[in-house]
């Protein structure tokens, strides 16, 4: 079934163990499913397999029935909640075949694989080896472009508009969920940072919980408002504009600074000027502003070493029910690498403690970022 929405067509349907999965394209013309009459042998102009009746949308796979043992877990010393899920033991790890035994690129001749179209722009689905299941929270995996060789920011803005657009209505979808209490959108790029296949795509958590990072700034920005009378996310982004030392790039809707007190060899933090909560929140004008200046930073950050950087993409929005008029969403994109050959280990005081101890100056780290501007 396709859904129209004024910027994207959503086309849903399920893959042969019964997971979700959803299309997501900047114009209509997405046949899927038998009743399109569609064969995938047709749209990429060779058959099949050999075999007759391979309908595009249709997972032929036969895979079982997806079984799950994964639980949360509450640790008392530390009042958090801890994932238990192992049957993420036996989870895809970097593919020796490349594309030719990548499970997220498209379906081609002798390949069958977690999307079963030739070809795709945005595709969301129900990660097979889940952190959450069983009721408790849900996961999906979010693959940006068809292009097993691609990455994020070599994508067109018009596809990380499609990228965003694809984000923020899965927010929406997950944060209706029973048991949801925070969407979590987040891209983890590299082998570094222990990314199990290089085709590009990001994840999406829906955690049935408040996470304890985000219980911690809501809690500042409580304690911030009793003191002040005021917003403590939007003081801090009027302090770095003003200042300016740390600031990366501004466009209309959006700043890109280091925080002053970065934890990471290299951290950016992307605020919006309005105080939107969650993706959904924004605009159709904030929507294509944060596709430019976000390919714009990521430009920025893989000039910075000179190499392909490793880095996470972590969106933070407002939880679902609780404390959301003390939220503001922000993206944090941080990397692990200090040098070009060298990576920060989160060693004795950063595991032990939780107290980071960074190498790198934030005026040093954003004066090079801004000399890296395009």
């Amino acid at each position: 079934m396709t859904q129209v929405h004024p910027r994207f067509h959503r086309t849903t349907g399920r893959l042969s163990d019964g997971r979700e999965i959803l299309w997501y394209d900047a114009a209509a013309g997405r046949d899927i499913g038998a009743a399109a009459g569609r064969d995938i042998g047709a749209a990429a102009g060779r058959d099949i397999g050999g075999a007759a009746g391979r309908v595009a949308g249709v997972d032929h796979r036969g895979l079982p029935e997806v079984h799950t043992v994964s639980e949360i877990r509450y640790d008392e010393l530390l009042d958090e909640w801890v994932a238990i899920a192992s049957h993420r033991q036996t989870r895809t790890f970097q593919p020796s075949g490349g594309a030719d035994q990548c499970p997220l690129c498209p379906t081609t001749p002798g390949h069958d694989t977690e999307i079963p179209t030739p070809d795709y722009e945005v595709v969301a689905f129900e990660n097979r080896f889940p952190s959450f299941s069983g009721g408790v929270g849900r996961c999906e995996v979010v693959a940006f472009t068809s292009d097993h060789d691609g990455r994020f920011g070599g994508l067109p803005v018009e596809r990380v508009r499609l990228v965003i657009d694809t984000l923020a209505d899965r927010t929406e979808a997950l944060s209706a969920l029973p048991g949801v209490e925070q969407v979590y959108p987040f891209e983890n790029r590299g082998a570094e940072i222990g990314v199990t296949l290089a085709h590009p795509h990001g994840q999406i958590y829906g955690y049935p919980f408040v996470t304890p990072r985000t219980r911690q700034q809501l809690e500042s920005a409580r304690r911030y408002r009793d003191r002040t009378r005021s917003d403590l996310y939007a003081d801090i982004l009027e302090r770095e504009r003003t200042d300016g030392a740390r600031v990366v790039a501004e466009s209309a809707h959006w700043t890109a600074f280091v925080p002053v007190a970065a934890r990471w060899p290299v951290e950016v933090h992307l605020y919006p000027h309005r105080a939107a909560r969650d993706l959904p929140e924004l605009t159709d004008d904030e929507r294509d502003d944060l596709a430019a200046i976000w390919l714009d930073v990521l430009a920025r950050l893989e000039r910075f070493h000179g190499r392909p950087l490793p880095y996470i993409a972590a969106w933070h929005q407002a939880p679902v029910r609780e404390d959301r008029h003390l939220a503001r969403l922000h993206l944090e994109l941080f990397s692990i690498l200090r040098s070009p050959d060298k990576i920060k280990y989160l060693a004795g005081s950063e595991s032990g403690m939780g107290v980071f101890i960074n190498d790198t100056t934030p005026e040093d780290v954003a004066a090079r970022l801004r000399e890296l501007g395009a």
